[in-house]
């Protein structure tokens, strides 16, 4: 399926590593260029934008902590100046802060809640008036199943992604009439580097669950989100996709 984003430009968050890397090489291969922000830059997003620079396409390196409102809006003005526009925003930075709930500190609750889900709100609040302004946008959250379902010792990263869910929601709402869409899209447990991390006793658990006894793989979101980013999807808005392997059912 033509996806119909060559010439486009896209902003990734968290993109040095895991989901936000896949993302934005997958939008890259269909043809967008790619800002690539992380807080941790230039460090592992260097190696995704060599990747994505000879797939051909252009891309900007810029190191931003997406809690800060201020620093989060001159990263997405100077994507529009240096690669010509803006048309996509994927928020995926997040973190964790595990604990239960009865001895969840202020500092981790706060951290999780700020970086997670005021960090996309702070990306998208940039981006919207450019999308107004050209009658086309497209926004992409990465929350989580546990957002929807709850998880044991995660207070705080469960509401952060459930917070997700409502934002989405509402900007869907606010900025439909404008040509832009806004979904987010709940992956279960991931393979990614911060997975490899994880006891074993948890990847079993996560495998169990699923449907077909294996983790989704980071190609699995990245392809999804890809898909809702393009014209193809312009019939979906304020839904939540889940890319589990039936981990959530």
């Amino acid at each position: 399926m033509d996806l119909s984003l060559t010439g486009k430009v896209a902003l990734v968050t968290g993109a040095g590593r895991g989901i936000g890397a896949e993302i934005a090489r997958t939008l890259a291969r269909e043809g967008c260029d790619v800002a690539l922000l992380d807080v941790e830059a230039p460090g592992p997003v260097t190696e995704v934008a060599g990747e994505i620079q000879e797939m051909g396409r252009e891309t900007l390196v810029t190191r931003v902590d997406v809690r800060d409102f201020q620093a989060t809006a001159e990263a997405v003005a100077w994507t529009v100046q240096e690669l010509g526009g803006l048309h996509v925003v994927v928020s995926n930075a997040g973190i964790t802060r595990d604990a239960v709930s009865w001895k969840l500190t202020e500092e981790a609750w706060d951290a999780v809640l700020e970086v997670n889900l005021k960090g996309c709100f702070n990306v998208v609040r940039a981006a919207i008036p450019v999308f107004r302004a050209q009658g086309w946008g497209r926004v992409v959250a990465i929350s989580s199943i546990n957002g929807l379902r709850g998880k044991f010792g995660q207070a705080n990263y469960a509401a952060s992604k459930a917070g997700l869910v409502g934002l989405a929601k509402t900007l869907a709402r606010e900025t439909g009439a404008f040509g832009v869409t806004v979904n987010v899209v709940a992956p279960g447990m991931v393979r990614t580097e911060m997975a490899a991390d994880l006891p074993e006793s948890i990847l079993t658990a996560a495998r169990t669950e699923t449907v077909r006894d294996r983790l989704t793989e980071p190609r699995e979101v990245a392809e999804t989100v890809a898909f809702l980013c393009s014209e193809a999807a312009a019939g979906i808005t304020g839904e939540t996709v889940r890319v589990d392997g039936g981990q959530y059912i």
